[in-house]
């Protein structure tokens, strides 16, 4: 099983960045990070592989969201660009040995999540 924890969240104005981090305690494979908005469903965001290649994007973030890794660290990382509103959840990631992508049943492993808001 591996430990995650995430960091970086908080409240900033539209258009604003922030950047996630997820430490992981054990061997990571593939990362996915994933956010739940408020009644709403837990939804796909980005997805990286064990080696830090092929990142794989929801399109609502897509251009705006980047993901990223540093494997010697065990650190994945989301850098969140031009925020808006509707990008208020709390983000989560996840680890899956099967895929990157937006299944998010084949994920194992999961942090406790991170608020993230965005005010207009």
């Amino acid at each position: 099983q591996v430990h995650l924890v995430e960091s970086g969240g908080g409240l900033v104005q539209a258009g604003d960045s922030l950047r996630l981090s997820c430490v992981a305690s054990g061997r990571a494979y593939h990362v996915g990070w994933f956010r739940q908005a408020p009644d709403k469903e837990r939804e796909f965001v980005a997805g990286i592989t064990s080696t830090g290649s092929q990142p794989f994007y929801a399109d609502s973030v897509k251009g705006r969201f980047t993901i990223s890794r540093d494997t010697a660290k065990n650190t994945i990382f989301l850098q969140m660009d031009s925020l808006k509103p509707e990008d208020t959840a709390i983000y989560s990631c996840a680890t899956s040995k099967v895929t990157w992508k937006n299944n998010r049943h084949r994920y194992d492993d999961w942090g406790q999540g991170i608020q993230v808001t965005v005010s207009s």
